[in-house]
């Protein structure tokens, strides 16, 4: 069962954010607008969970690329997007907060 909690939710070993952030990873907020407007993690790029498939243009997919949103469902989800679509080096950051905490 966790297993495959792990794998939908791309919750795995802990990613070093740090080096991620060294590297040029985009930190992703997929929360709405105004969920973003109320507090972000600066430098962040925002783009909704629901837009994410029309906005992968906006992306590059040779930067590390780190998810996040409120809890860590909504970045489960765009992660898998993301990986549906030819990004390899997608992490799932978790909430903005506790992310915000580790870079």
């Amino acid at each position: 069962m966790m297993e495959t909690l792990k794998k939908i939710f791309g919750v795995g070993p802990s990613a070093d954010y740090k080096q991620l952030m060294k590297e040029g990873a985009v930190i992703l907020d997929v929360r709405s607008k105004g969920e973003y407007a109320g507090g972000h993690i600066k430098g962040s790029i925002n783009i909704a969970v629901d837009q994410l498939k029309a906005n992968l243009h906006r992306l590059n997919k040779q930067k590390p690329i780190i998810t996040c949103c409120a809890s860590g469902m909504r970045s489960g989800s765009a992660k898998g997007i993301l990986e549906s679509h030819g990004f390899s080096n997608v992490y799932n950051g978790g909430s903005w907060i506790g992310l915000n905490q580790k870079i």
